[in-house]
């Protein structure tokens, strides 16, 4: 193997708000770690992802790395930034790549133009990371905060990840460290320094920026609206009749509500996630539900909808995009919707990986008219909004 990616995300994040860790945090519909994660998983040249992570943390990292391809359990992490790229690298011992590449997972914007020069560049020196020239003039204060020195900003350098090594040679330096007791070094290059490597710099990205206050967010979340401009649309609609005999509950938007007749249906039956995974799938002119999984196909007979939204929702990030909004309703006489309206939103949002503020959920009756005022059925109608890049067509 010539290179292995070590991403870190053992931090508490606590600084950027909201309660939750920075790395698990939304941006773009997704996680930040998933952005950092699937930099490295969609690159051809890196064999294998390994992530570094709270032990609290593992159901978060389980859900946003779910489905990507070459990443490896995560490992826990130690008490500093340092212990953790240790751990990660005493992992990735048994896969005895060529080259490792360290990331912080709170850079979510880092690109592929990024990681090829980091490749070539590591090549040729054995250790190089990607600076930028600093723009702003620099001043050294003293501890009352009154300017000292003006200092010379023509050799300075803001440094980024992710920092690309020769493995052994990173490896043996953490372990060096270690064994001497050091554990405040800021960053791999500054402990390969020490330790007496070389250490080049490649160019940066002026977006490769890492998160941390709620402001970073913020920008962030502003950026990627900018990014994915392109806005669309999507509508779908399904029905599904109420099989003969008792049963105790139907399935509605993830959610089992108790009720006396349960939904007909090849999969399932939950009308409201066939509707939404059309709606999905409408937006980006990607077929229907049908198309992807012919109701004849005996394989999907039972099948748990969720599947398909996901599939759907996968459909629209393979390019890029994100889920901006949902909006469901249901159209039955029975059962009552509004007692399980915030369960079935927060299901939805589970599903498709987003906020639940971003899900809409409504009921209305067919004031006993149709099949559906004959209680015969439930129909489904849902609007989806995605953004994507403008580059898509």
């Amino acid at each position: 193997m010539e290179f292995a990616a070590l991403v870190v995300a053992g931090g508490g994040g606590t600084r950027a708000g909201a309660g939750t860790p920075k790395q698990y945090r939304p941006i773009r519909g997704e996680p930040v770690l998933r952005h950092s994660l699937r930099l490295f998983t969609d690159h051809h040249a890196v064999g294998t992802v390994q992530a570094v992570i709270r032990n609290e943390d593992v159901a978060a990292f389980e859900r946003a790395s779910a489905g990507l391809p070459k990443c490896l359990p995560a490992v826990p992490g130690g008490a500093t930034r340092q212990a953790s790229v240790l751990a990660g690298l005493e992992s990735l011992v048994r896969a005895a790549p060529r080259f490792v590449l360290v990331h912080d997972a709170a850079r979510p914007f880092a690109d592929q133009a990024l990681l090829d020069r980091a490749m070539q560049s590591v090549r040729i020196s054995g250790a190089s990371i990607p600076a930028i020239p600093v723009s702003d003039t620099i001043k050294q204060v003293d501890g009352n905060g009154n300017v000292t020195a003006n200092i010379e900003r023509s050799a300075l350098r803001a440094v980024q990840t992710p920092q690309a090594f020769t493995f052994e040679t990173l490896l043996a330096a953490h372990r060096r460290a270690a064994a001497e007791n050091l554990h405040d070094f800021t960053d791999d290059a500054a402990l390969m320094q020490w330790a007496g490597v070389p250490v080049t710099t490649f160019e940066g990205s002026i977006l490769n920026g890492k998160l941390t206050t709620p402001e970073d967010f913020e920008r962030a979340n502003a950026y990627a609206a900018q990014a994915l401009g392109d806005v669309r649309t999507g509508m779908g609609y399904d029905v599904h009749a109420f099989a003969d005999g008792d049963h105790d509950h139907v399935t509605l938007g993830g959610v089992k509500i108790p009720h006396n007749k349960k939904l007909s249906g090849h999969s399932d039956a939950d009308v409201l996630l066939h509707a939404i995974t059309d709606a999905i799938l409408g937006s980006i002119g990607d077929g229907d539900i049908g198309h992807h999984f012919p109701p004849a196909d005996q394989k999907w007979r039972g099948a748990d909808s969720a599947m398909f939204v996901r599939f759907a929702v996968e459909r629209v990030q393979a390019r890029g995009g994100m889920i901006a909004h949902i909006d469901g309703t249901l159209i039955c006489e029975a059962p009552k919707i509004g007692p399980h309206r915030e369960a079935v939103r927060a299901s939805i949002a589970e599903i498709c990986g987003i906020e639940t503020g971003r899900v809409g959920v409504q009921a209305t009756t067919n004031e006993g008219l149709g099949f559906i005022g004959r209680n015969e059925g439930i129909a489904a109608m849902a609007t989806v909004t995605v953004r994507l890049p403008w580059s898509v067509k």
